[in-house]
């Protein structure tokens, strides 16, 4: 009789667990969601009627063959969809400026050849161009006159920057790329909604920061929190009773599929689609280093900031007890088990860990590619290619492969266009996979 009332206390406590995280993580996307639903009309409300109508094309003219003096007396025309004609003259400084009434569309902008002063000449024979000019919009228009004496950089002088560059994109995945290899080093998961993790970092920066009106250091802060909270509710609500029915690998991986679309599209829903912006820090003054690159204070911080994260993260799970145990984890679950080891509380503080490190990716990539819904998916095969290139489950692996990545995609614009540079990062994970499948600190007898 003692031992019965005692047995079945354990089993509401093991149910209680996966509902009171799913709970939480119900209120987490709640909070997000009505969050993000003030942010909607109070940005919206900023577009007042009035600037409707208020379309201006304007530039300045001057010449490089006097050293960059105005061009006063030119003609300009502008012509709007309907034909009807608008124009304007230079005034003694160059400048000019010309509104057209309506909703805006595709207007014809022309300076006059005739009307330009004697011994004054364009530097290309197109007088007359076409743009889009939006509602409210107000657009400048340039018309370049007398020679190119502009200093061209060449390929080499761009290295250094791109080197630069590449070397802060890739700090900035580095602790991303730390948590989704975590993640799978435990689990096994390949997490197809930890870019999703990522937005969600940037999302709760912005509410805080422009909504809430915190300062951004604060802002960050409470993202990588909030961030945490929601991974461990992930876990705790989902993945851990899936792994507890014994659903394979490949059924998790679809299901992380299925997360990924579900948290994107209410993403999308909730801030219209629209790409937001922080309150601070957007635009910092630069500072040239020997005409090599240019960096702000803003780099350096996030620069920093990624660097102390990393070492600590990396110290902590080499020198501490939780973090042998989590290395006993990746290495055997069942063997860590058997030696006492709480698997699953390893597994939770993964998933916080990861997460948090992800959102915290969020918080620096809002800088880099503005506060979007997109943030995830523009981000994940990138995530990707550095785990798989630096090794599947190793931590320092997922750091090197993100340093790599981020040179090699900016190193990349020297020679294919801008908008490919992406592709540069795949064509490699596609010769890792075939040349060294476990990546480069992998290892071939276990890869992750």
């Amino acid at each position: 009789m003692p031992h019965g009332p005692a047995s079945p206390r354990p089993a509401p406590d093991l149910r209680a667990g996966p509902r009171a995280a799913a709970l939480l993580l119900t209120l987490v996307t709640g909070v997000l969601l009505a969050l993000l639903s003030v942010a909607t009309p109070a940005s919206a409300s900023g577009d007042g009627g009035e600037e409707e109508n208020s379309n201006t094309v304007s530039g300045t003219l001057t010449n490089t063959a006097t050293d960059g003096s105005p061009v006063p007396g030119v003609e300009m025309i502008v012509r709007d969809a309907a034909g009807e004609e608008f124009s304007d003259t230079t005034a003694e400084d160059g400048t000019w400026s010309i509104e057209v009434p309506g909703e805006g569309g595709l207007v014809e902008i022309e300076l006059v050849i005739d009307s330009l002063p004697e011994g004054v000449e364009l530097r290309q024979e197109d007088n007359v161009r076409e743009l889009n000019l939006l509602p409210g919009q107000s657009l400048p228009v340039l018309f370049a006159i007398g020679p190119d004496n502009r200093d061209v950089e060449t390929a080499w002088d761009r290295v250094p920057g791109l080197i630069y560059s590449g070397l802060l994109f890739g700090l900035i995945m580095a602790p991303a790329a730390l948590g989704l290899s975590m993640v799978f080093g435990t689990t096994g998961l390949t997490n197809f909604a930890h870019g999703e993790l990522v937005t969600f970092g940037a999302l709760i920066t912005y509410l805080s920061n422009t909504v809430l009106g915190m300062p951004f250091v604060l802002a960050a802060v409470v993202a990588v929190v909030v961030g945490m909270a929601f991974g461990w509710a992930q876990d705790a609500g989902l993945w851990r009773p899936l792994r507890r029915r014994g659903t394979g690998l490949i059924a998790m991986m679809i299901v992380s599929i299925g997360l990924q679309f579900f948290l994107r599209n209410m993403y999308q829903y909730f801030t219209k689609g629209r790409l937001l912006s922080y309150d601070e820090y957007l635009t910092p003054a630069g500072r040239d280093v020997g005409g090599l690159f240019v960096f702000t204070s803003r780099d350096l911080v996030i620069a920093v900031t990624s660097i102390v994260v990393l070492a600590a993260v990396l110290l902590a799970l080499s020198r501490t007890r939780l973090g042998r145990a989590t290395r006993a984890v990746s290495d055997n679950p069942a063997l860590a088990s058997a030696t006492g080891i709480d698997v699953d509380r390893v597994i939770s503080v993964v998933w916080i860990l990861g997460s948090g490190l992800a959102a915290l990716a969020g918080v620096f990539l809002g800088f880099q590619l503005g506060v979007t819904f997109q943030i995830g998916q523009l981000i994940l095969l990138l995530l990707f290619a550095a785990v798989t290139v630096g090794g599947l489950g190793s931590v320092w692996g997922a750091v090197i492969g993100a340093l790599l990545i981020g040179v090699l995609i900016d190193l990349s614009t020297l020679v294919v266009p801008a908008d490919l540079k992406n592709a540069g990062a795949l064509l490699l994970l596609i010769v890792i996979l075939l040349v060294r499948p476990q990546g480069l600190l992998g290892r071939r007898e276990r890869v992750g």
